[in-house]
């Protein structure tokens, strides 16, 4: 900008000075003067010459200077992948990124609204991002009237924070589709916010445990690459019943939903890399969601086309990428966070939680449990206890709450209230990380 500024008119003036110059005058008296005027303009170009030699000397030491100072100034630069150290402020904004940021998807199906909404609002912090869903099994009255409470709500609309999928995807549980939903989830929350730290799926049977201050407080201290997945390679009997048989989910070309169609002959197990099984849900790093999305080496692709014809893919296709990339097979934690009671073996089908679950509940330590029955006593006994939610309708209570009216008001999003809910989902993560840091259940 210097040079662009000051030194072109510099260079412009000496061109002007250099010209030569029109003097008035007739022709007679020119040559009546002639010696006079020739003694003159000697004098003048000597002058001339040597106003030109001072402006053009300038001009070479200011491009020297400036030279010597870009070099200067490209001295101090870091490398390219040198990593600038921050110093500990006073300021608020360096303290909110010591906190993380949660990305949660919310889905359900027909009859779901209700739970769907309460669990929402039970997990609600202004820092998140939230992304719900309801299936094209669901009615379309339903899914309006889901849109329609996420435009009204004061809170989310000033937030922006809260997105639902009005193009509802058609979910079957055993097939495919599910897998499909979570990672057009995925996409979603990758495209429309960059700050976020993990992505964690639920269903609106699902219920927090523990309050978003006591979550995100436990998770401040975790390496942000950590991605929990209850998993093993153990497959047992689901070699012949799951990963042998082929099926078509009728969910990825229909409107309604039906039964899977079966495809004969079977085929063998795959030698190009090694099943896993385990947990629908999850909490996954954005570094391996991008992976998934992206799929930069092809194997998330790979895999997606193999468990299209797999049954009951969402407890596979996550579980086998992650432990066949070596890039992130040593960042996982074998657990879902999930408190669940399993009916009897196999375990395929989760008894639906109650009151006389309460204690094996809190004891567990996990930050969500599965699943309830809509409006179940014990999700008020949760609400008041552990959430400490007076309105069954309003926002779990947060360092961020303000306003007259509790939680109406955002105040500080970086402020957290950690509970005794943060005390007992420490020790469990803190047990969890010690047991894969040391390489126990991990992707064996």
């Amino acid at each position: 900008m210097f040079f662009s500024k000051r030194i072109k008119p510099l260079l412009f003036l000496s061109f002007i000075e250099v010209a030569p110059i029109q003097r008035k005058g007739t022709r007679k008296q020119t040559m009546s003067h002639g010696y006079k005027s020739s003694s003159m303009g000697y004098a003048y170009m000597d002058k001339k010459w040597v106003f030109s030699f001072v402006i053009t000397s300038l001009v070479c030491v200011v491009l020297i200077v400036t030279s010597f100072n870009m070099g200067l100034m490209t001295s101090f630069r870091p490398p390219f992948n040198e990593t600038i150290p921050h110093f500990a402020t006073n300021d608020p904004k360096v303290e909110e990124d010591k906190l993380p940021r949660l990305a949660y998807l919310v889905s359900g199906s027909k009859g779901d609204l209700a739970s769907l909404w309460r669990t929402l609002r039970a997990l609600y912090h202004p820092r998140n991002q939230y992304i719900v869903h309801l299936d094209l099994e669901s009615s379309l009255d339903e899914r309006l009237e889901l849109a329609s409470r996420i435009s009204n709500d004061s809170m989310y609309s000033k937030n922006g924070n809260v997105y639902m999928i009005t193009k509802a995807n058609l979910v079957t549980y055993t097939g495919p589709t599910m897998v499909a939903n979570t990672l057009h989830a995925c996409a979603i929350l990758l495209k429309r916010s960059p700050d976020w730290d993990w992505f964690i799926n639920l269903s609106a049977s699902d219920y927090p445990l523990v309050t978003q201050d006591d979550l995100l407080y436990t998770f401040s201290t975790l390496d942000r690459n950590l991605n929990f997945i209850d998993h093993t390679s153990d497959l047992g009997w689901k070699n012949e019943k799951r990963a042998m048989p082929l099926m078509v989910d009728p969910g990825l070309y229909m409107l309604n939903k039906a039964d899977n169609l079966w495809v004969r002959p079977g085929r063998s197990l795959p030698t190009a890399f090694k099943l896993h099984t385990g947990s629908a849900w999850m909490a996954l790093s954005r570094s391996f969601v991008e992976y998934i999305i992206w799929g930069w080496d092809n194997l998330p692709r790979t895999l997606l086309m193999y468990y299209t014809n797999f049954v009951s893919s969402p407890e596979g296709y996550f579980h086998t990428v992650i432990c066949n990339a070596p890039e992130f097979s040593k960042t996982v934690v074998n657990h879902d966070l999930h408190y669940i009671a399993w009916d009897r073996p196999p375990r395929q089908h989760p008894r639906t939680l109650s009151l006389g679950d309460m204690e094996p509940m809190i004891a567990s330590g996990a930050p969500f449990a599965r699943k309830f029955s809509r409006d179940d006593s014990a999700l008020n006994k949760i609400d008041k206890e552990l959430l400490m939610r007076t309105n069954k309708g309003g926002f779990t209570p947060g360092g961020w709450c303000g306003g007259k009216q509790e939680c109406t008001v955002v105040k500080d999003v970086a402020k957290i209230r950690p509970g005794l809910g943060a005390e007992r989902l420490k020790g469990l993560v803190d047990r969890l990380v010690a047991e894969a840091k040391s390489g126990q259940n991990q992707c064996e």
